[in-house]
């Protein structure tokens, strides 16, 4: 079985256009099997993104870690253009879905395939922003959580959206752990949009 946080060239493709609306803009997506949430943008992201918009507190290196075909750093850098993006993700099919993404949106970002934060282009983040594959067990999860920590500046923000059924709860607890804080900033239909201070 294939799943979104794996190397899945070889699947058959099946691309579509998907447009969505957000704060007075207009976005168009190409999506594809095996990427997150390929039929629209899923409802965690866009709670988190309206989170993050709200409380305009990014701030001027970005990073979107697990990006998919790239909803989250794409809405964002529209926003906020003047913000550095680099967009990361595992999966090869996603990360080129994400690049034609940010040149049909007219936006510019670093985006490339990277395993988690093995192959960074930048040394720190203002803020790392993730929307974690679940399905990939919480080991890899709460590696993205601890390693955050050491690829934020001080001060950066480390932003998670988790549905409460899928382990918000231990998340905060994790999240805690290796950040001494973690804030829940909004609950919304079960998602949880958490937010933690290096």
């Amino acid at each position: 079985m294939e799943h979104y946080f794996t190397d899945n060239r070889h699947l058959k493709e099946n691309r579509k256009e998907i447009t969505f609306r957000f704060w007075c803009f207009d976005y168009s997506f190409i999506t594809d099997n095996g990427v997150f949430s390929k039929e629209a943008i899923d409802y965690g992201t866009q709670v988190l993104l309206k989170t993050i918009c709200e409380r305009e507190e990014l701030g001027e290196r970005v990073l979107d870690l697990g990006c998919g075909y790239g909803p989250v750093g794409v809405v964002l850098k529209k926003i906020y253009p003047t913000k550095a993006f680099e967009m990361i993700d595992v999966n090869p099919r996603a990360v080129q879905l994400a690049k034609e993404n940010i040149c049909r949106n007219q936006l510019e970002a670093d985006v490339h395939v990277s395993n988690i934060y093995e192959d960074l282009h930048q040394e720190s983040y203002s803020d790392i922003i993730t929307n974690p594959p679940i399905r990939a067990g919480k080991a890899v999860i709460y590696t993205m959580f601890e390693e955050a920590y050491q690829h934020l500046e001080l001060g950066g923000k480390l932003w998670v959206v988790i549905r409460k059924q899928q382990g918000a709860p231990s998340a905060v607890k994790k999240i805690k752990d290796v950040f001494g804080n973690c804030e829940i900033i909004k609950r919304d239909s079960g998602y949880y949009i958490l937010k933690a201070i290096k």
